[in-house]
């Protein structure tokens, strides 16, 4: 029987990246480099693989390799430049857009990207060079007494008190929120209507008030037989996939407590309307409602991946943006469940000496954007590896861990395991590592293209895991990353 070659290899690549199979396709080209090397044409395409699963790191360092063999690939240089760019590195994907573009000048999406990238990298330094350093925040500045509910909205009211802070002339929004409101404003958002912007900035402002109180790492447990946990993974703008969580395994209430373990916002199209429901639900019952911050309730993300372009088209206005993004920066960064799972959303971190203590500690108040280096970034943005030991990330951002790192971070802190969510899983959950690291994810056929299920976690009074998946719902023939920047939107 022949052995098929390394160009066989490549096709069947080809055909499973058409079908949205993107680790089957990076299995096939790494067969294909393994039996040829020296093929640009192999690395290309990996790259592009690497690209449509989110490891932008890893497509950066193919589309390097790829021009290393063939300097003359175009190809290449435009897909190191998208990859690029996922990850917010602007400047440097410009000169790989300029080679695109140079070469190839009919291309209309390489050319208009490359604009695109250049009005970014202007924009950036043009908002660096007028930075205020003690700009006042909008949650300070909002005067939502004076404004008015537009006379057209046809929705539930919202019951605010307005009450004067202590030593100060400024009244504060009090929302009296309840679950008729929630009810009724869950319908409202599933025929494509909207809050009022003074109902919108309440809810927000009565959120803040919340997250603010709490601490860096939250905790919680299952108190009573009847109580249970639901955690959930990234939800990313998915709306009715949300809803179906909801009909499927119960509402949230003061018994089912819920802990949404980050990235509800960007790529989906309906982003404003997690969030706001989240939001609601955690005014409602603020004891047994959670919200662990992602790497996606950041601004660098926000403003490439659709969430920032969606405030402003729904709300025409910057400050909503600017409201939330304020949020995003006071969310938990993990959440401690029943004494024995460590919740977080990336993962884990460079050092092994950092502890629970160190995190509990953590002032995450002192840097509102995580930036590429430290505890709250590698919170945020790191995976797993199957490997042991520690890894670059094939992101481009933050480390890899592999199972020895769980495990001893699992045995110095007295846990069962880390639970995290960060990545697709085909099957909507993974136990690795030993069964120590646990991945859900809960965004089914994420951007209606990957037909992974989706999953969340049922935590019972005894401590023990329940995993229950689903399927995606219907949903309006709205696009995901409709209101994302053009660099990601093409």
């Amino acid at each position: 029987m022949t052995q098929p070659t390394a160009v066989d290899f490549k096709n069947q690549g080809n055909k499973a990246l058409l079908e949205s199979k993107y680790e089957e396709a990076i299995e096939l080209y790494t067969k294909a480099i393994n039996l040829d090397s020296t093929n640009a044409v192999f690395f290309a395409n990996r790259a592009q693989a690497h690209i449509k699963s989110e490891a932008y790191g890893s497509a950066i360092a193919d589309a390097s390799e790829a021009i290393k063999l063939d300097p003359s690939y175009t190809k290449a240089y435009y897909r190191r430049a998208v990859a690029k760019t996922a990850i917010v590195r602007y400047k440097d994907a410009l000169p790989d857009f300029k080679v695109t573009v140079d070469r190839a000048p009919n291309d209309k999406d390489a050319k208009a990207r490359y604009l695109e990238c250049q009005k970014i990298v202007r924009r950036l330094a043009f908002e660096k060079a007028i930075e205020v350093e003690d700009e006042p925040s909008v949650a300070e500045t909002l005067d939502i007494r004076s404004l008015k509910v537009e006379d057209s909205y046809d929705g539930p009211e919202l019951d605010i008190e307005f009450v004067k802070e202590a030593d100060s002339d400024k009244f504060f929004p009090k929302v009296n929120m309840t679950k008729e409101f929630i009810t009724q404003t869950i319908e409202r958002f599933k025929v494509g209507k909207l809050l009022p912007r003074k109902y919108l900035y309440a809810i927000v402002l009565q959120a803040m008030k919340l997250f603010q109180q709490e601490p860096t790492m939250v905790e919680i447990k299952a108190e009573m037989p009847d109580h249970l946990i639901t955690i959930c993974g990234d939800t990313h703008g998915q709306f009715f996939d949300l809803l179906e969580i909801f009909r499927k395994n119960g509402e949230p209430s003061e018994n089912h407590m819920y802990l949404f373990n980050g990235d509800f916002v960007d790529r989906g199209s309906w982003s404003c309307e997690i969030a706001l429901t989240l939001y609601a639900y955690k005014i409602l019952y603020p004891s047994s409602f959670f919200i662990n911050r992602g790497n996606h309730e950041t601004d660098s993300m926000n403003k490439v991946y659709g969430f920032e372009g969606e405030c402003k088209h729904k709300y025409v206005s910057e400050s909503v943006f600017k409201l939330f993004s304020e949020s995003f920066s006071l969310l938990p960064l993990a959440t401690l469940v029943s004494d024995q799972y460590f919740v977080v959303h990336g993962g884990l971190f460079s050092d092994d000496n950092v502890t629970l203590d160190d995190i509990r500690k953590f002032n995450r108040f002192s840097e509102k954007q995580p930036g590429m280096h430290g505890i709250m970034m590698e919170m945020l943005w790191t995976d797993p590896q199957p490997e042991p030991g520690r890894g670059p990330s094939k992101r481009g951002i933050g480390i890899q861990f592999g199972p020895d790192v769980t495990d001893r971070f699992c045995k110095a802190n007295g846990l069962k395991a880390v639970i995290r969510s960060h990545e697709v899983r085909m099957g909507g959950y993974s136990e690795e590592h030993d069964g120590k690291l646990i991945t859900v994810f809960s965004a089914p056929n994420y951007c209606d293209s990957q037909g992974n299920k989706g999953a969340y976690i049922n935590v019972r009074e005894d401590g023990e895991l329940n995993f229950v998946t689903f399927d995606a719902v219907p949903h309006p023939d709205i696009k995901p990353m409709r209101y994302a920047s053009q660099l990601m939107g093409m």
